[in-house]
């Protein structure tokens, strides 16, 4: 993967200016059909979804005040963790993208929802739909694009510490809730800043951070727990919130690295980027910077919809119950311009943005380069350039890129 300006073939390579701009139309046209209707079914779908949710928590909170008994912990746990899911993913995130806006009901809407995770929803909301879906994937403006801990591109420079990004990448899993309300509070670039020198903004957005995650875990990890005490389910409630709590995280943030990270996924140059880009360049960047994941209803709903990222990433405000519609269209219109509609199955989809954070983590073309006969030669050479200097590092990707143009042309030979 690299820059799409620096691809050997640019995908778009072959799309006159006329053509991005008719896309631009087509799939306005296609987003005002969604709009214009909007009605009852979608409103009492996403009532439905929430009335679901909030019985299911209920009920599952309710067996666990029971958990010391094997059978309730395990139901309990397992409710509990859909629960979570449902609550993040098809109700929180798409409501705080204002796609269920147009009901004016004030108990389903952007400007007053607040989710169950330790991001508070105005932190999100900025970080996520302001800078994310504006800048998807300009590398340097897309702060999603590795979260600012991990190397994404090929034209980003590999230091030695990016071997740990494997690492890093599960332990982010684990506990992505906290990552993420790292990440919008743009913590290490804050935390550099002298003490007396960081922003009001940020010392208040700071506050409210750690007033939500004290309020999450004083629910999750006291007040439930000790609801259970009479009944001696102290210590498995505990265990069951915390497990539903890293199911979730570890949930999200698959169908996040899905979305978003798989190869193939395409990234930019922010040199490449118009400083007044058009409706329809815009288009194009969110086609060719997102994946789908293939899979049932149950599936999709659970993912919130995110396994139609392309469209998510075209329309976020769009209902997420019209997406499965609208695939279809928008997967023609890039037939019809021949441009790649990245779609796999979720273990698929899994498996190679797992490889990518894997790929990435070592100097552009050592995975590549490496098999069971040069391994050793290929691990001292990886050693060399963990423990050498700049200049070290440089000489030895040279000689790993002169490796790779070896390998191609013995390949093309034969």
């Amino acid at each position: 993967m690299t820059t799409i300006t620096k691809k050997p073939i640019n995908p778009t390579a072959h799309l006159t200016p006329e053509d991005v701009e008719q896309i631009g139309v087509e799939l306005d046209a296609i987003r005002q059909d969604i709009l214009d209707s909007r009605g009852e079914q979608d409103a009492a779908y996403i009532r439905k979804v929430v009335d679901v949710q909030r019985k299911l928590e209920l009920g599952s909170r309710a067996v666990l005040l029971v958990s010391a008994f094997p059978p309730a912990f395990v139901l309990g746990t397992v409710g509990l963790s859909v629960s979570k899911i449902l609550e993040n993913m098809e109700i929180g995130h798409n409501v705080m993208h204002g796609q269920w806006d147009w009901m004016r009901d004030p108990k389903i809407h952007s400007t007053t929802w607040e989710w169950d995770n330790a991001s508070t929803a105005d932190g999100w909301k900025h970080s996520h739909n302001e800078i994310h879906h504006t800048y998807t994937n300009i590398v340097g403006k897309d702060n999603d694009l590795g979260y600012g801990i991990m190397r994404v591109d090929e034209d980003q420079r590999w230091y030695p510490f990016h071997l740990g990004q494997p690492l890093w990448n599960f332990i982010n899993a684990c506990f992505f809730e906290y990552g993420i309300a790292a990440y919008d509070l743009e913590l290490g670039k804050n935390l550099k800043v002298p003490k007396e020198k960081r922003s009001e903004a940020f010392k208040n957005n700071a506050r409210n951070t750690l007033a939500k995650i004290r309020k999450q875990a004083t629910k999750d990890y006291v007040v439930h727990p000790l609801m259970s005490l009479p009944t001696g389910s102290f210590v498995p409630t505990l265990v069951a919130n915390v497990t539903a709590n890293v199911v979730r995280n570890l949930w999200t943030h698959s169908v996040i690295m899905c979305g978003h990270f798989p190869e193939g996924v395409e990234t930019f140059e922010k040199t490449s980027i118009p400083d007044h880009e058009t409706r329809g360049e815009w288009y194009v960047r969110q086609m060719l910077g997102s994946a789908n994941i293939s899979g049932s209803k149950a599936m999709h709903l659970m993912t919130g919809n995110l396994s139609h990222q392309i469209e998510h990433h075209l329309f976020p405000d769009l209902p997420s119950n019209r997406y499965a519609e609208v695939a279809p269209k928008v997967k023609a219109l890039f037939d019809k311009y021949g441009l790649n509609y990245h779609e796999a199955s979720l273990p698929a989809q899994v498996g190679s943005a797992w490889h990518k954070v894997v790929r990435l983590s070592l100097p552009n073309g050592w995975l590549a380069t490496t098999n069971a006969k040069n391994l050793p030669g290929q691990l001292k050479l990886l050693s060399t350039m963990a423990t050498g200097n700049r200049k070290v590092r440089r000489a030895a990707q040279a000689r790993l890129e002169q490796l790779a143009r070896r390998q191609s042309q013995v390949a093309k030979a034969a």
